[in-house]
Protein backbone atom coordinates (compact mmCIF):
# COMPACT_ATOMS: atom_id res chain seq x y z
CA UNK A 1 0.00 0.00 0.00
CA UNK A 2 2.72 2.03 1.02
CA UNK A 3 4.46 1.65 -3.09
CA UNK A 4 0.95 2.45 -4.34
CA UNK A 5 0.86 6.08 -2.59
CA UNK A 6 4.95 6.83 -3.00
CA UNK A 7 4.48 9.72 -5.58
CA UNK A 8 6.24 9.16 -8.69
CA UNK A 9 8.80 12.18 -9.18
CA UNK A 10 9.63 13.21 -13.26
CA UNK A 11 12.83 14.32 -12.05
CA UNK A 12 15.06 13.18 -9.32
CA UNK A 13 18.16 15.21 -8.12
CA UNK A 14 20.72 13.64 -6.49
CA UNK A 15 24.32 14.47 -4.92
CA UNK A 16 26.92 14.14 -7.57
CA UNK A 17 29.82 11.37 -6.68
CA UNK A 18 32.88 10.33 -8.28
CA UNK A 19 35.59 12.16 -10.26
CA UNK A 20 33.86 12.81 -13.27
CA UNK A 21 29.99 12.69 -13.31
CA UNK A 22 28.21 14.34 -16.14
CA UNK A 23 24.90 13.10 -17.45
CA UNK A 24 24.95 13.94 -21.27
CA UNK A 25 21.66 12.88 -21.42
CA UNK A 26 20.22 15.46 -19.00
CA UNK A 27 22.65 18.03 -20.91
CA UNK A 28 20.48 17.19 -23.88
CA UNK A 29 17.40 17.72 -22.14
CA UNK A 30 18.45 21.17 -21.15
CA UNK A 31 19.15 22.28 -24.66
CA UNK A 32 16.85 25.16 -24.91
CA UNK A 33 17.91 26.54 -21.72
CA UNK A 34 21.35 26.46 -23.34
CA UNK A 35 20.01 28.25 -26.61
CA UNK A 36 18.25 30.93 -24.42
CA UNK A 37 21.23 31.35 -21.84
CA UNK A 38 23.41 31.76 -25.32
CA UNK A 39 21.06 34.49 -26.91
CA UNK A 40 21.25 36.35 -23.65
CA UNK A 41 24.67 36.42 -23.45
CA UNK A 42 24.61 38.00 -26.89
CA UNK A 43 21.70 40.63 -26.35
CA UNK A 44 23.05 41.65 -23.54
CA UNK A 45 26.66 42.11 -24.76
CA UNK A 46 25.14 44.97 -27.25
CA UNK A 47 22.37 46.03 -25.75
CA UNK A 48 22.40 49.93 -25.28
CA UNK A 49 25.61 49.96 -27.40
CA UNK A 50 25.64 52.51 -30.88
CA UNK A 51 27.02 50.05 -33.43
CA UNK A 52 25.19 46.94 -31.64
CA UNK A 53 26.67 43.54 -33.15
CA UNK A 54 29.26 46.16 -35.80
CA UNK A 55 31.27 45.11 -33.37
CA UNK A 56 32.37 41.86 -34.01
CA UNK A 57 33.83 43.54 -37.49
CA UNK A 58 35.44 46.62 -35.77
CA UNK A 59 36.81 44.92 -33.42
CA UNK A 60 38.96 42.08 -35.70
CA UNK A 61 39.44 45.08 -38.58
CA UNK A 62 41.17 47.38 -36.13
CA UNK A 63 43.34 44.26 -33.90
CA UNK A 64 44.40 43.32 -37.68
CA UNK A 65 45.39 46.67 -38.78
CA UNK A 66 47.24 47.39 -35.28
CA UNK A 67 49.77 43.90 -35.93
CA UNK A 68 49.92 45.14 -40.04
CA UNK A 69 51.40 48.05 -38.44
CA UNK A 70 53.32 47.20 -35.21
CA UNK A 71 54.33 43.61 -36.58
CA UNK A 72 54.61 44.00 -40.10
CA UNK A 73 55.45 47.63 -40.96
CA UNK A 74 57.66 49.06 -37.92
CA UNK A 75 58.79 45.73 -36.88
CA UNK A 76 58.96 44.01 -40.33
CA UNK A 77 58.82 40.16 -38.85
CA UNK A 78 57.96 37.99 -41.96
CA UNK A 79 55.22 36.22 -42.80
CA UNK A 80 56.17 33.69 -44.91
CA UNK A 81 55.76 35.17 -48.10
CA UNK A 82 51.53 35.88 -47.79
CA UNK A 83 49.57 39.48 -47.65
CA UNK A 84 50.38 41.00 -44.40
CA UNK A 85 46.54 42.01 -43.41
CA UNK A 86 45.56 38.67 -44.44
CA UNK A 87 47.93 36.41 -42.46
CA UNK A 88 47.48 38.52 -38.88
CA UNK A 89 43.72 38.32 -39.75
CA UNK A 90 43.85 34.46 -40.48
CA UNK A 91 45.49 34.38 -36.54
CA UNK A 92 43.50 36.71 -34.86
CA UNK A 93 40.14 35.47 -35.67
CA UNK A 94 40.59 31.93 -34.33
CA UNK A 95 42.59 33.08 -31.40
CA UNK A 96 40.03 35.85 -30.47
CA UNK A 97 37.64 32.84 -30.67
CA UNK A 98 39.96 30.55 -28.15
CA UNK A 99 40.68 33.95 -26.02
CA UNK A 100 37.01 35.09 -25.65
CA UNK A 101 35.90 31.22 -24.89
CA UNK A 102 38.12 30.99 -21.83
CA UNK A 103 37.46 34.30 -20.50
CA UNK A 104 34.23 33.80 -20.74
CA UNK A 105 34.05 30.39 -19.13
CA UNK A 106 36.00 31.16 -16.68
CA UNK A 107 33.25 33.28 -15.32
CA UNK A 108 30.70 30.76 -14.83
CA UNK A 109 30.64 30.55 -10.74
CA UNK A 110 30.72 34.00 -10.04
CA UNK A 111 28.96 35.12 -13.20
CA UNK A 112 25.94 32.78 -12.22
CA UNK A 113 26.14 32.66 -8.64
CA UNK A 114 22.81 34.33 -8.44
CA UNK A 115 20.78 32.10 -10.79
CA UNK A 116 22.47 29.08 -9.48
CA UNK A 117 21.44 29.40 -6.10
CA UNK A 118 18.04 29.44 -6.97
CA UNK A 119 17.05 27.00 -9.60
CA UNK A 120 18.48 23.82 -10.37
CA UNK A 121 20.08 22.73 -13.99
CA UNK A 122 22.97 21.14 -14.98
CA UNK A 123 25.76 23.51 -14.17
CA UNK A 124 27.77 23.02 -17.37
CA UNK A 125 24.83 24.38 -19.94
CA UNK A 126 26.24 28.04 -18.53
CA UNK A 127 29.71 27.23 -19.99
CA UNK A 128 28.37 25.56 -22.93
CA UNK A 129 26.14 28.71 -23.50
CA UNK A 130 28.98 30.68 -23.57
CA UNK A 131 31.09 28.86 -26.33
CA UNK A 132 28.07 28.71 -28.22
CA UNK A 133 27.08 32.42 -28.34
CA UNK A 134 31.13 33.61 -28.73
CA UNK A 135 31.37 30.73 -31.93
CA UNK A 136 28.12 33.51 -33.61
CA UNK A 137 30.62 35.98 -32.93
CA UNK A 138 33.67 33.84 -34.66
CA UNK A 139 31.31 32.92 -37.65
CA UNK A 140 30.62 36.88 -38.36
CA UNK A 141 34.43 37.51 -38.13
CA UNK A 142 35.44 34.83 -40.18
CA UNK A 143 33.24 35.81 -42.60
CA UNK A 144 34.99 38.53 -43.16
CA UNK A 145 38.21 37.26 -43.39
CA UNK A 146 36.85 34.98 -46.58
CA UNK A 147 35.62 38.11 -47.85
CA UNK A 148 39.10 39.78 -47.56
CA UNK A 149 40.31 36.17 -48.96
CA UNK A 150 38.42 36.36 -52.30
CA UNK A 151 39.63 40.05 -52.91
CA UNK A 152 43.33 38.95 -52.80
CA UNK A 153 42.51 35.33 -54.68
CA UNK A 154 40.45 36.88 -57.31
CA UNK A 155 44.17 39.53 -58.16
CA UNK A 156 45.50 38.73 -61.50
CA UNK A 157 48.75 36.81 -59.50
CA UNK A 158 47.59 36.04 -56.24
CA UNK A 159 49.52 35.11 -53.38
CA UNK A 160 47.16 32.88 -51.58
CA UNK A 161 46.13 29.72 -52.52
CA UNK A 162 43.20 28.12 -50.49
CA UNK A 163 43.88 24.23 -49.54
CA UNK A 164 40.62 22.43 -50.02
CA UNK A 165 41.50 19.27 -48.49
CA UNK A 166 42.30 21.19 -44.97
CA UNK A 167 39.44 23.49 -45.44
CA UNK A 168 37.63 20.94 -45.26
CA UNK A 169 38.41 19.93 -41.87
CA UNK A 170 37.67 23.66 -40.69
CA UNK A 171 33.96 22.49 -38.63
CA UNK A 172 36.66 19.99 -36.98
CA UNK A 173 38.84 22.20 -35.52
CA UNK A 174 36.33 24.70 -34.86
CA UNK A 175 34.88 22.16 -32.88
CA UNK A 176 38.28 21.43 -30.83
CA UNK A 177 39.02 25.21 -30.34
CA UNK A 178 35.79 25.24 -28.82
CA UNK A 179 36.62 22.31 -26.23
CA UNK A 180 39.89 24.03 -25.33
CA UNK A 181 38.13 27.17 -24.67
CA UNK A 182 35.66 25.17 -22.65
CA UNK A 183 38.13 23.07 -20.52
CA UNK A 184 40.46 25.54 -20.22
CA UNK A 185 37.75 27.99 -18.79
CA UNK A 186 36.18 25.47 -16.32
CA UNK A 187 39.15 24.90 -15.05
CA UNK A 188 39.50 28.20 -14.18
CA UNK A 189 36.10 29.00 -13.35
CA UNK A 190 36.50 26.01 -10.83
CA UNK A 191 39.87 27.10 -8.79
CA UNK A 192 38.56 30.69 -8.80
CA UNK A 193 35.75 29.80 -6.19
CA UNK A 194 38.62 29.09 -3.42
CA UNK A 195 41.08 31.67 -5.10
CA UNK A 196 39.60 34.54 -6.31
CA UNK A 197 43.20 35.71 -7.15
CA UNK A 198 43.01 33.95 -10.47
CA UNK A 199 39.95 35.76 -11.86
CA UNK A 200 42.04 38.64 -11.76
CA UNK A 201 45.23 36.41 -13.58
CA UNK A 202 43.13 35.69 -16.51
CA UNK A 203 43.15 38.76 -18.99
CA UNK A 204 46.95 38.72 -18.20
CA UNK A 205 47.78 34.87 -18.76
CA UNK A 206 45.60 35.43 -22.09
CA UNK A 207 48.35 38.30 -23.14
CA UNK A 208 51.04 36.11 -22.20
CA UNK A 209 49.75 32.76 -24.03
CA UNK A 210 49.13 34.81 -27.57
CA UNK A 211 52.36 35.72 -27.38
CA UNK A 212 53.63 32.06 -26.94
CA UNK A 213 51.42 31.04 -29.99
CA UNK A 214 51.71 31.89 -33.30
CA UNK A 215 49.72 34.49 -33.80
CA UNK A 216 51.59 37.90 -34.18
CA UNK A 217 54.32 35.66 -36.04
CA UNK A 218 54.80 32.45 -38.24
CA UNK A 219 55.46 29.67 -36.66
CA UNK A 220 58.31 28.89 -38.99
CA UNK A 221 60.26 32.46 -37.42
CA UNK A 222 60.35 29.63 -34.23
CA UNK A 223 61.44 26.58 -35.83
CA UNK A 224 64.42 28.31 -37.66
CA UNK A 225 65.86 29.89 -34.25
CA UNK A 226 64.65 27.58 -31.80
CA UNK A 227 64.75 23.93 -33.89
CA UNK A 228 65.27 22.04 -30.71
CA UNK A 229 62.48 23.77 -28.72
CA UNK A 230 60.16 22.60 -32.32
CA UNK A 231 58.47 20.08 -30.63
CA UNK A 232 57.87 21.92 -26.86
CA UNK A 233 56.59 24.90 -28.90
CA UNK A 234 53.90 22.64 -30.45
CA UNK A 235 52.55 21.37 -27.28
CA UNK A 236 50.52 24.50 -27.22
CA UNK A 237 47.34 23.11 -28.47
CA UNK A 238 46.70 26.76 -29.93
CA UNK A 239 49.76 27.04 -32.24
CA UNK A 240 48.89 24.06 -34.92
CA UNK A 241 45.59 25.35 -35.18
CA UNK A 242 46.31 28.96 -36.00
CA UNK A 243 49.25 27.21 -38.06
CA UNK A 244 45.88 24.99 -39.64
CA UNK A 245 44.33 28.34 -40.30
CA UNK A 246 47.28 29.63 -43.03
CA UNK A 247 47.97 26.58 -44.91
CA UNK A 248 44.05 25.97 -45.43
CA UNK A 249 43.08 29.27 -46.39
CA UNK A 250 45.97 30.74 -47.15
CA UNK A 251 48.36 28.40 -48.44
CA UNK A 252 51.39 28.25 -46.17
CA UNK A 253 53.65 24.84 -46.01
CA UNK A 254 54.52 24.81 -42.13
CA UNK A 255 51.54 22.65 -41.56
CA UNK A 256 51.50 19.35 -39.82
CA UNK A 257 49.12 17.28 -39.68
CA UNK A 258 50.97 15.25 -37.04
CA UNK A 259 51.13 18.52 -34.84
CA UNK A 260 47.40 19.06 -35.21
CA UNK A 261 46.63 15.48 -33.74
CA UNK A 262 48.97 16.45 -30.93
CA UNK A 263 46.98 19.15 -30.22
CA UNK A 264 43.64 17.61 -30.30
CA UNK A 265 45.15 14.87 -27.76
CA UNK A 266 46.51 17.99 -25.48
CA UNK A 267 43.03 19.48 -25.73
CA UNK A 268 41.58 16.39 -24.91
CA UNK A 269 43.60 15.96 -21.60
CA UNK A 270 42.71 19.78 -21.02
CA UNK A 271 38.92 19.00 -21.22
CA UNK A 272 39.03 16.04 -18.98
CA UNK A 273 40.78 17.85 -16.32
CA UNK A 274 38.22 20.97 -16.57
CA UNK A 275 35.44 18.63 -16.08
CA UNK A 276 37.00 16.23 -13.24
CA UNK A 277 37.88 20.25 -11.49
CA UNK A 278 34.24 21.62 -12.38
CA UNK A 279 32.47 18.74 -11.66
CA UNK A 280 34.39 18.77 -7.92
CA UNK A 281 33.79 22.79 -7.30
CA UNK A 282 30.41 22.64 -8.22
CA UNK A 283 29.27 20.59 -5.22
CA UNK A 284 30.46 22.91 -2.70
CA UNK A 285 29.86 25.96 -5.20
CA UNK A 286 27.67 27.65 -2.69
CA UNK A 287 29.56 27.09 0.06
CA UNK A 288 32.71 28.82 -0.81
CA UNK A 289 31.31 31.40 -2.77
Amino acid sequence: MANANREEWSVEIRPAHGWLNINLKELWRYRDLIYLLARRNFVSLYKQTILGPAWAIIQPLLTTVMFTVVFGKIANISTDGMPQFLFYMAGNVPWTFFARCLEKTSETFLANERIFGKVYFPRLCAPIATVLFTMISFLIQFALFLMFLAFYALQPNPTVHLNWGLAALTPVVLVEMGLLGLGMGVMVSALTVRYRDLALLVSFGVQLWMYASPVAYPASLMMQNFPKLAGIYMLNPMAPIIEFFRAAYLGTDTFSLGYLLLSMAVTAFILFAGAVLFNRAQKTFMDNI
